[in-house]
């Protein structure tokens, strides 16, 4: 593995804060909450609330029996379950994830929100959208959009430091 040069990291998460910033500007902050999808997404969405001096408390999403590929993926021992302890019902949900790819976890990440209640709207932040989409899905606030080939993979690691790193298939 070998971090990417050309994705600043830190940059990244400065432009979505940012954005995310110009965005709750338009949204009324008492129906605003934060839900960042298992792991990146969650540190994502710690940091920016954090960089924004928010106190929001952050659900987790881990969308794992969600994806409509998991019989694919397999089985992983480590699952924990999802924990949104506030109501999602008539509220702006932020939803934050680290990779947007081929869309399938975003996908299920809404499936199961909409298990705990009815958002107001679901804005997607991502820090990569990379190439690869197999659903019509897209981010509403983004840090960089890049062009991988298909063996080549993107995955941010943290959470201290929070870091992308790009790795190839033999």
């Amino acid at each position: 593995m070998k971090n990417i040069p050309a994705l600043d990291t830190e940059e990244l998460i400065k432009s979505i804060a940012r954005q995310t910033r110009a965005l709750l500007d338009g949204l009324s902050s008492s129906n605003t909450c934060f839900v960042g999808i298992h792991t990146g997404g969650v540190w994502l969405a710690q940091r920016i609330c954090r960089d924004l001096g928010l106190s929001n408390v952050i659900g987790e999403l881990n969308i794992a029996f969600y994806r409509d590929d998991f019989s694919k993926l397999g089985v992983h021992p480590t699952v924990e379950p999802s924990q949104i302890p506030f109501d999602i019902n008539d509220k702006h949900v932020i939803l934050v994830d680290d990779i947007l790819h081929t869309g399938r976890t975003v996908r299920a990440a809404m499936n199961e929100l909409f298990d705990y209640g009815r958002p107001l709207s679901i804005n997607l932040v991502v820090l990569v959208d990379r190439n690869g989409r197999e659903l019509p899905i897209a981010p509403n606030i983004c840090g960089a959009s890049i062009s991988l080939k298909e063996e080549e993979h993107v995955k941010l690691r943290g959470p201290k430091p929070l870091r992308l790193e790009m790795s190839k298939n033999s």
